[in-house]
């Protein structure tokens, strides 16, 4: 573990970075094309950026850059950034795989919502983050494009479904990413390396096209970077109301520097949910790092008690189960009648479809009972807490060539995605909830934990993640 050289530009955080451009202390060409040579050196062994674009291309539109800075215009504070999008939205000339061989590399047409909020506030996108095959799981793999490799440890997993934008960011080739979370995409992948991933409240960040946003409530898209005033200003760009995403927030997000984040935290109440459930199994380890996070929050004044949902353990995970399977089976329906199509997918989204023809509709409205249950177990615990914590992960990163942890602390694994099993209860209730790093396990590799807090309080959240981020220092360091 060091800090990365600072004779580098991609040292920087992005928002300072956005100052040395706005002042023209660093020119986009030379920060393109540091970009470059860093994904030029790293990439090869972690492989994290796919369907890279020509590189005299990206430098011509940097230089274009420069040309309209030179003259006064701005875009804003992505102006010049080079930026790769998850695998999982479209980039308008850039293919939009899924990770998967039976969609084929369909070049996207348009952008996504989000993607065109980033481009206006002056980014340049480069090519795509690797994803696993339909964002399904939290191990970053599949046949289009092979295996993302942890920063820490080219040997461990890169966690996912965002795993290509988190190894991306930890070894300096991206300023900020963007990621999408239903299981953890955003949280476990950065715990993995180190970073900061947010999962925002539902809706704060519309997805257009939306045809199927009235079932399509557990994944969202959100911002990753090193730092959280980095991450706060990503999703500042992100969000905001869309007529055509009809569940969108519409509130404003103020600016992300307005408040002092170390004050407006003191006293503060934080309940500590450890595991959640006692019986939900971690890897030795875990526990203690997070305990150690809360001594941090203590010293910052804030008050940490142990708390409990309560919601029984298997009624959380059913609901989720059965919410997740009818979004999957409608989503990859088609593609897994078609015998040669359903041969190329991977037998956990095969899995996903399969269960899903099982499915009534008197059990799909119990799990949406059971969802709301889980929400207000939450509500209540915010009548006494500001904010909850509990790990990221139950594992640390593991042996990159396995498919999925198949136990625990000796315990089975029933299912490929149970193992993260500690991230779905903030997904069922749709709340703000950031991965903050807390350190590192016995074998060197990083760990995180969820600060969680009541629903549309995201800049609360991030408030706190950014205090306690001061405090740890755990985001200073890089990987070797």
């Amino acid at each position: 573990m060091r800090l990365m050289a600072l004779s580098s530009p991609l040292a920087l955080g992005a928002t300072a970075l956005s100052g040395q451009v706005a002042r023209k202390q660093l020119s986009c060409r030379e920060l393109m094309q540091a970009t470059l040579d860093r994904i030029s050196a790293l990439n090869p062994v972690h492989n994290a950026i796919v369907a890279l674009r020509d590189g005299d291309a990206l430098l011509a539109e940097a230089r274009a850059c420069d040309e309209r800075l030179a003259r006064g215009e701005r875009a804003g504070w992505m102006h010049g950034f080079p930026i790769a999008v998850k695998d999982l939205s479209d980039a308008a000339g850039l293919p939009t795989t899924l990770g998967s061989l039976a969609t084929g590399k369909r070049i996207a047409g348009e952008d996504a919502l989000f993607v065109q909020r980033m481009k206006r506030a002056g980014a340049i996108v480069i090519g795509k983050t690797n994803t696993p095959e339909f964002g399904l799981g939290s191990h970053t793999y599949n046949k289009v494009y092979g295996l993302t490799r942890n920063a820490w440890n080219p040997g461990k997993s890169a966690g996912g479904s965002s795993g290509g934008a988190a190894v991306a960011l930890a070894l300096g080739m991206l300023p900020v990413a963007d990621g999408s979370d239903m299981g953890g995409s955003l949280r476990n992948p950065a715990a993995f390396n180190n970073v900061i991933g947010f999962r925002p409240s539902r809706g704060r960040v519309p997805a257009v096209p939306a045809e199927d946003v009235f079932f399509q409530q557990l994944g969202t898209e959100g911002p990753m970077g090193r730092t959280v005033e980095d991450v706060a200003r990503l999703l500042a760009t992100m969000a905001g109301w869309d007529a055509r995403a009809p569940l969108a927030l519409d509130d404003t997000l103020p600016d992300p520097d307005a408040a002092d984040p170390i004050a407006c935290v003191a006293g503060k109440r934080v309940g500590w949910l450890g595991g959640i459930w006692p019986d939900l199994p971690l890897e030795p380890g875990i526990r203690e790092l997070c305990e150690a996070a809360l001594e941090t929050l203590e010293g910052m004044g804030c008050v940490v008690e142990a708390c409990t949902l309560d919601v029984p353990r298997e009624r959380n995970w059913t609901a989720w189960l059965r919410l997740r399977q009818m979004l999957v089976g409608g989503k990859l329906g088609a593609l897994y009648a078609q015998p040669a199509l359903r041969e190329q997918i991977k037998p956990e989204a095969r899995w996903e479809v399969e269960e899903s023809f099982a499915l009534t509709a008197a059990q799909l409205y119990q799990a949406t009972v059971a969802r709301s249950s889980v929400y207000q177990a939450f509500r209540r615990l915010f009548e006494r807490y500001d904010y909850v914590v509990a790990p990221t992960a139950q594992v640390f990163p593991f042996d990159a060539q396995l498919h999925w942890p198949t136990e625990i602390a000796g315990v089975a694994m029933d299912t490929y995605h149970r193992w993260m099993e500690i991230v779905t209860p903030f997904t069922l209730a749709g709340l703000p909830v950031c991965n903050v790093p807390v350190g590192f396990g016995a074998n060197g590799l990083p760990m995180g934990m969820q600060i969680a807090g009541p629903a549309r309080a995201d800049l609360s959240v991030l408030a706190l993640a950014r205090a306690y981020e001061a405090a740890s220092g755990w985001t200073q360091l890089r990987p070797p």
